[in-house]
């Protein structure tokens, strides 16, 4: 795609970056088959092909109206069109790009600012949102049954090994998950104690950034991001082997860390460094697969399992058929999931703000999910959890802690 960029953006960083990935667009339209939102509405404008249209228009100097900002907030950002371009274009960079410019140009009501700067100060803080969280619960029971199901019950993390191996590994905990599902780190740091590595979570990092900074509050997210590098720095310099992320989409963000601050002298070095550490679970499980194939199984538990791949997962950090082949490596049965390509609707704050797509993709994914008579959902990512749980009677986990249950002791349960 040729490009000719304004004057105002030409020589930036940003009009750089933007520059090289609209040229390598050949406008093939292999993209619309793979875009949920083009998919349900029919709009070429909410398709990645159109709204790099639009974001070629913006950048090339054409007014930037309400209209621009509708179809790029009706992106997912799923990245299902980077898995399925051929000429390799990074469509999720070039949206933060298109997004972080239209936030500037174009005026939001105030409810629509007022929700998006309550969401960017409540999810990234486990304090406030933990609150949050509680006090869902404590009203649950007088919720209608529609509301009550988005709040997800209580999850006991159960107990985390003590730091005893040699080897050890990094955890982030993130900001929603400790108070959705404590669960999953710690299912984690049992399955990881078994093979002899120590996961720890370290009290100073926080959130990953990404709620923020998918919110457009871009120079806040840049703040998460530096803090998790200064919590985690001392460690990685003591000789921690990987970060560990349990929530694909956390795990996508921190992946980016070295690009996101790239031209920051004071962060560059170690932010790539970070990004070369971090591991999705998955990954790191994979890589112990004759330890873990040597290791006891606990009998009962479900068997039929259809797993929920996350886009973070399979668009995001590219990692296709990893989670699978672990499951049936332990003994659980994978039921067929038809279009699993296809977001369940979740993507960070896009259920909130997007409610009426994201309804009609979580019922698409449910259907699907089911359609296999599985007896149990399992998925990669906190998000996508506690979305899909919201749209089905069938419980839904994270893979890590229906491993933990296979891989426990028969003989001592632990």
């Amino acid at each position: 795609m040729q490009t000719r960029l304004a004057e105002w953006i030409r020589a930036t960083p940003e009009g750089e970056e933007a520059d090289s990935i609209l040229r390598r667009c050949v406008h093939c339209g292999f993209c619309l088959a793979t875009c949920p939102t083009y998919n349900l509405l029919g709009d070429e404008l909410d398709s990645p092909r159109g709204r790099i249209y639009l974001m070629k228009q913006m950048l090339e100097g054409a007014p930037v109206t309400q209209r621009t900002q509708l179809h790029l907030d009706r992106c997912l950002t799923c990245r299902a069109c980077e898995t399925t371009c051929p000429s390799g274009v990074e469509y999720g960079k070039l949206v933060d790009i298109g997004r972080a410019i239209v936030e500037k140009k174009v005026a939001r009501s105030p409810w629509d600012r007022l929700r998006r700067a309550f969401l960017a100060r409540t999810l990234p803080s486990r304090a406030l949102f933990g609150a949050a969280v509680a006090l869902g619960r404590a009203v649950r029971p007088l919720l209608p049954a529609p509301l009550a199901r988005r709040i997800p019950a209580r999850r006991e993390a159960g107990a985390w090994p003590a730091a005893r191996h040699d080897r050890r590994m990094i955890a982030l905990a993130g900001c929603v998950q400790p108070s959705l599902a404590p669960s999953i780190n710690a299912a984690a740091a049992r399955v990881l104690d078994r093979l002899g590595i120590s996961l720890v979570e370290i009290a100073e990092a926080g959130c990953c950034g990404a709620v923020t900074f998918h919110l457009n509050y871009q120079d806040d997210a840049l703040g998460y991001v530096k803090a998790n590098i200064d919590a985690w720095w001392p460690h990685v310099e003591a000789g921690a082997e990987a970060i560990v992320v349990t929530a694909s989409g956390c795990g996508t963000m921190v992946k980016d860390y070295g690009h996101l601050l790239r031209g920051d002298p004071a962060y560059a070095e170690r932010a790539a460094r970070i990004s070369a550490l971090a591991r999705d679970v998955s990954e790191v499980v994979a890589a112990e697969r004759e330890r873990i194939a040597s290791l006891p199984r606990a009998a009962g538990g479900p068997e039929a399992v259809a797993f929920q791949s996350p886009c973070s997962l399979q668009h995001g950090l590219r990692i296709q058929g990893v989670v699978e082949a672990i499951l049936r490596d332990a003994g659980f049965r994978l039921t067929p999931v038809p279009d699993a390509h296809l977001c369940c609707g979740s993507a960070g704050t896009y259920s909130l703000l997007q409610p009426q797509i994201s309804r009609r993709l979580l019922a698409d994914k449910v259907r699907a999910l089911e359609s296999g008579a599985p007896q149990v959902i399992a998925t990669a990512n906190i998000g996508c959890l506690t979305q899909v749980e919201s749209g089905t009677r069938l419980p839904v986990v994270h893979w890590i802690e229906l491993l933990d249950v296979k891989l426990r002791d028969p003989g001592t349960g632990s």
